[in-house]
């Protein structure tokens, strides 16, 4: 274009000069344009704004969780690509599992569940909002979790392996099934609980523990894997 206009007269430019500001004003406009969204209400607003009203909006609409549901009571959303439980059922009438997500928070997690409760493989760091009462196996394993406070009473296994964990506490004191802390940066078993009537798993920890390490703290029913595949 700087081509063409160095072939113009004064009298040239003079005279085309609305054509000139015109057409920068189209681009201009244009422009303008490439960075803006019409909202509903047909109100233009920058495309920042527009995405950032959009994310909040999308972070503070509630999951239907009924459409995960089967015909025993069960809700399956795993895998659904979730960042919040909010709209979860307070009570369910058998499992839930909310495994392989993008969960930051247990916060809107059901507080009374009948059955088990899996969390795993999302990107928790507590267990702040966890279900009260859990009436089946419990597992928060392979997440980024550092403390077990919040824990739930449970009435099946407890997993919590696969994590950052540094402390036992806030583990429920009588576990019914397993109880597994394997794989994590445990330097004591201070916390575990008292009673575990199923196996008793902790190897792969900063300390390497030993069967009679966990025999001081927890009377355990089952076996003690304090090795890889090797019992006690």
């Amino acid at each position: 274009m700087e081509n063409q206009l160095t072939n113009f007269t004064i009298d040239n430019i003079t005279n085309n000069r609305n054509d000139i500001i015109n057409q920068f004003g189209v681009i201009e406009k244009a422009i303008v344009h490439s960075h803006q969204r019409k909202t509903k209400s047909g109100k233009l607003v920058q495309v920042k704004e527009y995405e950032d009203k959009r994310q909040k909006k999308y972070l503070n609409e509630k999951t239907d969780f009924n459409k995960f549901k089967d015909k025993e009571g069960n809700i399956d959303c795993h895998n659904k690509n979730l960042t919040s439980l909010k709209g979860a059922p307070k009570v369910t009438e058998g499992g839930f599992d909310c495994d392989s997500n993008n969960l930051t928070s247990l916060k809107g997690s059901p507080k009374v569940i009948k059955d088990y409760f899996s969390c795993s493989f999302n990107k928790l760091t507590s267990l702040e909002g966890s279900p009260e009462i859990v009436g089946g196996d419990f597992n928060c394993s392979n997440n980024k979790i550092t403390s077990l406070k919040g824990a739930p009473k449970v009435k099946g296994s407890f997993g919590c392996s696969e994590n950052r964990l540094t402390s036992l506490e806030g583990a429920p004191k009588i576990v019914k099934g397993d109880f597994d802390c394997a794989n994590n940066e445990l330097t004591s078993l201070k916390g575990a609980p008292e009673v575990v009537e199923g196996n008793f798993i902790c190897f792969g920890n900063k300390v390497k523990f030993t069967a009679e390490d966990v025999k001081k703290v927890c009377k355990v029913s089952g076996k003690i894997y304090f090795r890889p595949k090797f019992p006690y």
